[in-house]
């Protein structure tokens, strides 16, 4: 009973991808859980404009450090470790392989980079200036980067800087608008917040699955070769883990920022990936291309929602200085 108090949430991700395998949704249901979805979202990002001061937001937009080191990470570090993927033989077919070095050169997530930070007791406001900066320079860099590997041509996309903009800035100022007087009530209640993090995560990724799922994800490639791509996506999430984290520390970023580097600059963003993948590799195979992405989304999120787990346990026991790999 212990382990599942303390695991829940993992169990859950876990359990949306079982779900989305053997009850996928679609059609008009999935229609219109994808605008429940959004929606979710939205009040998320609200939620947090509204529990924020000015000052503390101020203050995490101004944290050049922290965002040069996750842009750093994502479209430097990242794609050197995708380079370096190819030099190791992996008998994979050469769409998986391509597949593995564009999640490499892809923006972070920005809801689940957020709310995992959130959880774990990082710094908010600068996770919600870093992660949407990577998304909007990532509108820019993915395409020139894919351009310089793989000599494909990619263009800038104003629907993605719509959604970005709609779907997570707007509602983040309108809580911002609001935090004068609700700002006090909400930071009474952040089972909130706390209950609209989880969720949300939740609905995306049964959301992402089914979608994979429905796409043929179960037919399109061998058994080894998806578990050989998931090695190698869990590889490279370990190594930009280890890296962000440790390496954060020895810059000397205090904790609240190192949990911000570590979720911000690990991830890669399915949001984006997907629709610039049909757009970049468009009349190739989209679906095995992205395919690698798919899972690395899936490792992400199980991964760090232990780690929010046990840095929020760290917080709650005082052990400030503690790692989630209980150095």
């Amino acid at each position: 009973m212990g382990f599942l108090r303390r695991e829940w949430y993992t169990i859950a991700i876990v359990g949306m991808v079982v779900l989305a395998s053997f009850l996928p949704i679609s059609g008009k249901g999935a229609e219109v859980f994808s605008i429940a979805t959004d929606l979710a979202i939205a009040l998320l990002f609200f939620l947090h404009g509204a529990r924020l001061s000015r000052d503390v937001v101020i203050a995490g937009a101004t944290h050049w450090r922290l965002h040069l080191f996750v842009l750093a990470t994502t479209f430097v570090l990242f794609p050197i470790l995708g380079l370096l993927v190819l030099l190791v033989p992996n008998g994979l077919e050469p769409t998986l392989v391509t597949g593995l070095l564009f999640l490499c050169v892809l923006p972070s997530t920005v809801q689940s980079s957020i709310a995992f930070t959130s959880i774990a007791g990082g710094n908010v406001p600068a996770a919600v200036c870093s992660a949407s900066a990577s998304n909007i320079l990532g509108m820019f860099l993915t395409p020139a980067l894919v351009a310089l590997l793989f000599g494909a041509r990619g263009g800038f996309s104003a629907d993605a800087l719509e959604s970005i903009l709609l779907q997570l800035l707007v509602p983040f100022v309108a809580g911002q608008l609001v935090q004068p007087w609700l700002g006090a009530w909400f930071r009474r209640h952040r089972v909130l917040t706390s209950i609209v993090d989880r969720g949300s995560i939740l609905m995306v990724v049964y959301s992402a699955f089914s979608e994979a799922v429905i796409g043929g994800l179960w037919h399109k490639v061998s058994i080894e070769a998806l578990l050989t791509v998931a090695v190698i996506d869990a590889i490279l999430l370990a190594a930009v883990l280890v890296f962000t984290y440790y390496g954060s520390g020895w810059l000397g970023f205090g904790r609240a920022d190192r949990i911000t580097i570590t979720f911000c600059g690990s991830k890669k963003s399915l949001a984006s990936g997907a629709p610039m993948g049909s757009v970049i590799f468009a009349g190739q195979d989209v679906g095995a291309i992205v395919l690698p992405l798919m899972i690395f989304h899936q490792i992400q999120l199980m991964t760090c929602a232990v780690l929010a787990r046990r840095f929020a346990e760290a917080a709650k026991r005082g052990e400030a200085s503690t790692s989630p790999a209980g150095e």
